[in-house]
């Protein structure tokens, strides 16, 4: 019997010791060194007059700034705070516990220095403009919690017009690990990706990256549909579209051949699969509507910080597979899983962009993975505590970069492997030394 009282106090417990324990420890990244001091005397080597040197070496050589600096292993993490997580428009400030998190996350499970960075600007030229004078000291850039349409916007000029590569974790990311616990729930099921249908409920920046990713990787659109906040897409809606949000407008010409139209219920009806990332729920998506699913329905429901429906209730109405993108519930579809190891294979080989075929690569590195190591109904996943997903993901994003041509450095499998390892293993022993010697110290108890 579930106890519904019990899985609710549960699911408000990340909530209630984030605001105990972000105060006690005053954000959640700092910066350390990382070359020795062995007395005062090495103040010479690591600035002036020795600095010079490597100074001038970088202005007649402009590459060898991933030699003589930290530029490789550098990832800005950008945001404007105009959409962070569920709570929409609250602000640059507000947005930084997000961003700090982000950093984290990247160095703890990629082993990669990310700053966060939050910028006081809603306008899309401006943040453009300021990305790209940032490229001298980082090597790629992670944008986070944009607002839609712009988001679209600055994530396409970006890639075209910088020289390191720009990821947008809410589209590209969440895109990722979608399609990764796609494959796997497919597998459960024994269904094929060109053969089923599927309902994309929200139609946001995350949504329309991941029907895209799954449409690459061999989902038939026009077996699919979309629905936003004024129902289903369909060619009768492109007009309205095409100028505010070209990228629905063009959801609306590839999807929906049946012509389908209405809201949620219409669109759910007869679906293999419905990846949900609409407003914050429960009771968006009903159990009645779950139950005009075709046979051993999916239900991705994951929107923040609570999903369209609980988990409970959507396998009550009789879904096979239930994910969500929280970590206190099983299946959790979250970007954690994917974005540390995709970067830290696109610095290690220096690659100039993230392209969708490189999505893909991680989607299925960490699906295979989680095959490998026992997958089922409840855990299509491995989760974040496997050191081997970002390490495999550092390799096979590393390769498929360098086979596409776009890597500016030719490593081999093993030479990867063994760059990802020393950098992720470096920030977990690192982190754990000094939770040792108390210079990180225990939270307090509650």
């Amino acid at each position: 019997m579930i106890n519904k009282e019990e899985l609710l106090e549960k699911a408000k417990k990340p909530g209630q010791d984030a605001l105990r324990l972000h105060p006690f420890y005053r954000g959640k990244v700092e910066v350390d060194l990382k070359a020795s001091v062995r007395d005062y005397n090495d103040f010479s080597i690591w600035y002036s007059p020795g600095v010079a040197a490597p100074c001038k070496d970088i202005a007649e050589n402009p590459d060898k700034v991933f030699e003589h600096t930290n530029k490789g292993n550098f990832v800005a993490v950008v945001s404007d705070g105009t959409r962070v997580l569920g709570l929409g428009d609250i602000g640059p400030e507000a947005a930084l516990p997000v961003m700090e998190g982000k950093a984290l996350l990247f160095k703890y499970l990629g082993g990669v220095d990310a700053f966060p960075i939050c910028v006081d600007t809603k306008d899309p030229e401006k943040l453009i403009e300021f990305v790209k004078l940032l490229q001298p000291s980082f090597g790629g850039i992670n944008l986070e919690d944009i607002a839609q349409p712009k988001c679209f916007e600055v994530l396409d000029r970006l890639r075209k017009e910088c020289r390191i590569p720009v990821w947008h974790d809410d589209q590209q990311g969440t895109a990722t690990v979608t399609l990764a616990g796609l494959i796997n729930a497919l597998r459960c099921v024994k269904k094929e990706l060109k053969d089923v249908k599927i309902a994309f409920i929200g139609a946001g920046a995350a949504n329309v990256c991941i029907s895209n990713l799954i449409f690459f990787a061999g989902a038939d659109p026009a077996k699919c549909f979309v629905v936003d906040s004024k129902g289903i897409l369909h060619k009768d809606r492109i007009d309205e579209l095409k100028d505010k949000y070209p990228q629905k407008a063009d959801l609306a010409t590839r999807t929906n051949a049946e012509g389908r139209t209405g809201g949620i219920a219409e669109a759910m009806k007869g679906c293999d699969v419905v990846i949900s990332l609409a407003q914050s729920g429960p009771d968006v998506i009903k159990t009645e509507w779950i139950k005009t699913m075709a046979k051993d329905p999916i239900v991705f429901a994951c929107a923040n910080p609570i999903p369209e429906i609980w988990p409970w209730e959507a396998k009550e109405a009789g879904a096979y597979i239930v994910a969500t993108g929280r970590s206190d519930f099983p299946n959790q579809v979250n970007n954690s899983i994917c974005f540390p190891g995709i970067f830290r294979g696109v610095l290690d080989v220096q690659a100039e962009t993230i392209t969708d075929e490189m999505c893909v690569t991680a989607a299925y590195t960490i699906a295979d993975l989680g095959v490998e190591i026992g997958m089922g109904p409840d855990n299509l996943l491995p989760t974040m505590d496997n050191v081997e997903v970002f390490i495999r993901q550092a390799v096979n994003v590393g390769m498929k970069a360098i086979e596409l041509g776009i890597a500016k450095k030719k490593m081999t499998k093993e030479e990867l492997r063994a760059k990802a390892e020393a950098a992720i293993y470096r920030a977990r022993n690192v982190t754990q030394m000094l939770m040792d010697n108390n210079f990180i110290p225990a939270p307090p108890e509650e």
